[in-house]
């Protein structure tokens, strides 16, 4: 029973036990028989007590000594103890229990209402204090419960500082990224508006003109590239990036891909070289391979200008791997993770171009397809980033 009470009774002799127990019973009581301090002691290591009744004198342990004992241990100290007794008053017993922390000294025989009336105050004191215990056990969880919703809040807060901060960082490399190329073109623009204003075509003649439009698209391939990673990042977040396999040659690709990055490569002032097999066929979406290792090249290019860049690929553990290896300031150790999240450089953002989303790209198509990558670097000496591919990619439907 929730409500139940538990009463200690002790004393040497049964019959008066069987009386006292007659006496107190009653409804959401349990009534608890000792027949020694020693059985006493038993009991109130085992239960917890509203009132424990003891007689004074007993064989062995009396019942001042089992008081103290009582008295002396954090579990029983709190226990309300009332004394019985036979012996005559002269003996002045009633002041030696009080001492030995008595609440009530009784003298035989005993006065049935008077009895009952103690127990029932004393229970109810018992169930008054287990009431509070439970309250301030109520109060203390919703404290707790309390602290924790608030760290929760606080947490949340600082993510979403972060995460308006990421935004607004994010929306001025932007601004900064686009600025530059469209400056350029605007500016162009008006040069040759001007030339043509004056009737001046020398400049418009085909090898300068050749020379302004190579310019003009490497420009406005390179904004189209910041709208792409714009676009995939959003589509990562949605979960609507798709993988739609094919079987190509990625030997091919790969060579292709080395080959079309001639112009960054000189611009740079890097070398590029590749070592692959004459042929590699695999299942994989070729559009997608082709980012990640434009994306690792881009790389490589930006943190190691005038060095060289090698191009590794190869049959590897049942599957495909890519290594892009420069020679350039490299990545610290505590970087390495760092860089494949969103936003993310391994140096200061005045120091590199870009939106620091193509590793976060690469990583994430790698991983669609099901494969792995990770990088090796040390400070000063360049960096490796390795890219392990099955051969076979499942197609990954948008969420």
């Amino acid at each position: 029973m929730l409500n139940e009470a538990r009463i200690l009774i002790v004393d040497d002799l049964p019959e008066n036990l069987l009386a006292l127990d007659a006496l107190i019973r009653q409804d959401g009581l349990r009534i608890h028989q000792a027949h020694s301090a020693d059985e006493a002691l038993a009991l109130l290591l085992r239960h917890e007590f509203a009132l424990a009744i003891l007689d004074v004198q007993m064989p062995g342990m009396n019942g001042f000594e089992l008081a103290e004992l009582m008295r002396g241990t954090e579990r029983t100290r709190h226990i309300p103890i009332v004394f019985v007794s036979a012996a005559g008053r002269e003996l002045n017993y009633a002041f030696q229990g009080y001492e030995s922390g008595a609440v009530d000294f009784l003298h035989k025989p005993l006065d049935p209402h008077a009895v009952r009336s103690k127990v029932h105050v004393f229970v109810d004191l018992y169930r008054q204090r287990i009431a509070i215990r439970h309250q301030l056990e109520t109060i203390e969880e919703a404290r707790r419960r309390q602290e924790r919703l608030v760290e929760e809040l606080q947490a949340t807060q600082a993510e979403l500082q972060r995460a308006v901060r990421m935004r607004d960082d994010f929306m001025s490399m932007v601004s900064h990224e686009m600025r530059t190329p469209l400056n350029t073109l605007f500016l162009e623009a008006q040069v040759r508006k001007m030339h043509l204003a004056r009737g001046n075509t020398k400049p418009f003649e085909p090898p300068q003109l050749r020379a302004m439009i190579e310019r003009d698209e490497r420009y406005i391939q390179s904004m189209i590239r910041l709208i792409d990673d714009m676009l995939d990042v959003t589509r990562l977040q949605r979960g609507t990036l798709s993988i739609a396999p094919k079987r190509f040659d990625i030997a091919t690709l790969v060579g292709r891909i080395v080959e079309g990055f001639t112009h960054q490569a000189a611009a740079a002032d890097c070398t590029v070289s590749l070592k692959a097999p004459a042929s590699l066929e695999t299942e994989l979406d070729e559009f997608r391979i082709e980012q990640v290792v434009a994306n690792l090249l881009t790389n490589a290019f930006r943190y190691g200008p005038g060095k060289p860049v090698e191009v590794l690929l190869d049959e590897w553990n049942g599957g495909v791997r890519i290594d892009v290896r420069d020679y350039g300031r490299g990545i610290a150790t505590e970087d390495q993770q760092r860089i494949f999240q969103q936003f993310e450089r391994a140096v200061d953002n005045k120091v590199s171009a870009g939106l620091g989303l193509g590793l976060y790209i690469v990583r994430q198509i790698v991983e669609a397809h099901g494969g792995t990558i990770s990088v090796a670097s040390t400070l000063g000496e360049g960096a490796t980033f390795s890219v392990w591919l099955p051969k076979a990619a499942p197609a990954v439907e948008p969420a």
